[in-house]
């Protein structure tokens, strides 16, 4: 019985680490299409075609990501602001949007 319960979180172990592998491709997706803007100024479309095609989709699926419209949306968003994803997802980035919207929320009231 343990060698069951043994395989099985070997296979779920192993199943969490390929989610994060293509969750790394979607941040290169982004960081590429991101690059694209700044050069070109087509990263928004770029990175649309990318998740409407059908290895961007596989990518998606793969990465957890259900590969539906809003999130199309919500990538083309991301791309257009224009902030690279390792900074994105630096807690320093994350502190400062949220004092940001602290200060917003102070001048609102």
């Amino acid at each position: 019985m343990t060698d069951f319960v043994d395989a099985t979180a070997f296979n779920f172990e192993q199943g969490q680490r390929a989610r994060k592998l293509f969750a790394a491709v979607v941040l290169a997706a982004l960081d590429d299409a991101i690059s694209d803007d700044k050069k070109f100024g087509n990263g928004p479309e770029q990175i649309a075609r990318w998740a409407r095609s059908r290895d961007g989709r596989e990518v998606l699926s793969c990465a957890g990501i259900d590969p539906n419209e809003r999130v199309v949306a919500g990538l083309m968003e991301f791309v257009s602001r224009g902030v690279r994803t390792s900074v994105a997802l630096s807690r320093e980035e994350s502190e400062r949007r949220q004092a940001a919207e602290l200060a917003e929320a102070a001048e609102a009231a």
